[in-house]
C-alpha cells in the first residue's frame, strides 16, 4: 500500500482528491488522521508556490508521500485579486461569508461584462523519494451580484462558470457536476495523467 498524506483538513478538498486519484493500492490520509501537525506559513506569491510549501512541510512531517493544493479566485476587474489571499480576503482565514461580502462590495460598481474571472487550483505531489509532480487547473466564469445555491463552499455561490452558459453557480450543481468542470477537478485530472504515465 502507498500512503499519501493530504496537506489539508478541509473535508470538501479531501473527498474530491480521494475520488479523483483512485490508484489501486493508494491510501489517502489527512494530517489529523495521521496525528501530524503541519501549518507552514504560506507566503509565496503564486498558488503553485504555496502548494509546494504545504506539500514539502507535510512530506517532512509525515515521512510519506504528500499532496497539497492551493486554490482561489482571480477577478480581472480587481487586477487578479483576491488571488493567493482568497481564503483570508476579509481578514480571518476561511470566513466564507465575510470573503463573499467583501468581494461583492469591491465589485459594487463593476458592470456585468467586466465581472470576469477564474478559479485556479495548483497541486503539488511529493512522492516517497522526494520527486515532485505539479498540475494546474482553471475554470473561467463571471462573478454574480448575490449568493445563489446551497452547495459548494468558498466563492462557489458567486461564481457562474462559462461552461454552464451563465445559468448556474458552482453552488447550484451536484458535486459530480462540479468536479467535471472545476479548477480542482481539472488540476486533479492533469495530475492523475502525469502520475499514471510513470506507473
Amino acid at each position: 500500500m502507498k500512503k499519501v498524506v493530504i496537506a489539508s483538513n478541509n473535508a470538501h478538498k479531501v473527498e474530491e482528491i480521494r475520488t479523483a486519484l483512485d490508484f489501486e493500492g493508494w491510501e489517502f490520509y489527512t494530517l489529523s488522521e495521521l496525528g501530524v501537525e503541519s501549518d507552514p506559513e504560506e507566503d509565496a506569491e503564486t498558488f503553485e508556490g504555496n502548494a509546494r510549501i504545504k506539500a514539502r512541510a507535510a512530506y517532512e512531517a509525515a515521512g510519506c508521500a504528500a499532496l497539497a493544493d492551493d486554490s482561489g479566485i482571480e477577478v480581472d476587474a480587481l487586477g487578479g485579486a483576491p488571488g493567493v489571499h482568497s481564503a483570508r480576503y476579509a481578514g480571518g482565514h476561511g470566513d466564507d461569508a465575510a470573503n463573499n461580502e467583501k468581494l461583492l462590495r469591491e465589485l459594487g460598481d463593476v458592470p456585468p461584462e467586466k465581472r470576469t474571472g477564474r478559479f485556479v487550483s495548483a497541486l503539488v505531489f511529493v512522492d516517497e523519494d522526494g520527486t515532485e509532480t505539479v498540475a494546474r487547473g482553471t475554470v473561467e466564469g463571471r462573478i454574480g451580484y448575490g449568493l445563489q445555491g446551497d452547495g459548494g463552499f468558498g466563492y462557489d455561490p458567486l461564481f457562474y462558470p462559462d461552461v454552464f452558459k451563465g445559468a448556474l453557480t458552482l453552488a447550484e450543481v451536484s458535486q459530480d457536476e462540479k468536479n467535471a468542470v472545476s479548477h480542482r477537478g481539472n488540476a486533479l485530472r492533469e495530475l492523475k495523467a502525469k502520475i499514471a504515465s510513470r506507473l
